[in-house]
């Protein structure tokens, strides 16, 4: 569940069968009318434009909808008798753009094409809003999608590290905690290679934080942080001194870093 704010309003945004329910609730709640939230929709759904959108919708995304009851609301639908409900159009139909769900976040949500298209009934400028902030919200989605690959990626990487921390630097006989101060050790390595400092010195500056220092990196830095692992594993292997690794992992972090900042700017310049 996420949320994004249009003109003042907060709406919510559902992950329902892998796609994308924006509130059709919280988006009438943003019309400065009497009417409450659901006769806001009943009326929009009473439409014939309406109907005839949906059921387009429909016949397009859904191979189950029931496309002879939809023809007999588009009948229906425009004269001044008929009413019509999401829950009895979901239920008559077998409609899966419109979702409608109770208890704690309850309403009716719609697949995105459609809550856009019910931005209008709110106001034009209300709709382009939501496009936009909607948008925003996929944009983060995506780049907090590409920080948690870097990050198991880089998981990934620190167990090829280890291993060689295992094969080359622990003894045959050491105890379990020994074992611990060296792989500790070997990560701090990499820590003040890439940040200038170690774990334990970075939570006694952010004892309010969670979780570990790799956990606040940038995608860049955990780019840069897999590829020391996999060089670190190589040092390790070519027996060079702890001293000379830590120098030689710096100067590639430094010379990383400019090289994935320069691009993200060129980037940004395109």
């Amino acid at each position: 569940m996420a949320k994004i704010t249009v003109q003042d309003t907060e709406i919510t945004v559902v992950a329902y069968n892998d796609n994308d329910y924006i509130s059709l609730t919280d988006m009438a709640n943003a019309k400065n009318s009497e009417s409450r939230a659901a006769d806001i929709i009943k009326n929009w759904m009473r439409n014939r434009y309406t109907i005839e959108f949906l059921g387009t919708w429909e016949m397009i995304h859904n191979p189950n909808f029931k496309v002879v009851e939809f023809d007999h609301f588009k009948m229906q639908a425009g004269l001044p008798s008929f009413v019509l409900s999401a829950s009895e159009w979901i239920e008559r139909t077998n409609a899966i753009g419109l979702v409608v769900r109770k208890g704690r976040y309850g309403g009716t949500y719609a697949y995105k094409d459609i809550a856009f298209e019910f931005g209008t009934a709110i106001s034009v400028p209300f709709k382009l809003y939501l496009i936009e902030e909607f948008q925003h919200l996929k944009e983060k989605e995506q780049a907090q999608l590409g920080w948690t690959a870097k990050r198991e990626l880089s998981k990934i990487n620190y167990r090829i590290h280890t291993d060689a921390i295992r094969q080359h630097l622990i003894p045959a006989e050491v105890t379990a905690k020994q074992a611990s101060v060296i792989y500790a050790n070997e990560a701090d390595v990499l820590n003040v290679a890439m940040f200038g400092m170690t774990a334990k010195m970075w939570r006694e500056q952010n004892p309010e934080l969670k979780g570990n220092i790799r956990d606040y990196a940038s995608v860049n830095e955990l780019i840069c942080l897999s590829n020391m692992e996999n060089l670190n594993a190589v040092f390790i292997d070519q027996g060079i001194p702890q001293g000379e690794r830590l120098v030689k992992l710096n100067q590639i972090a430094i010379q990383q870093m400019r090289v994935l900042e320069d691009d993200g700017n060129r980037k940004l310049l395109k």
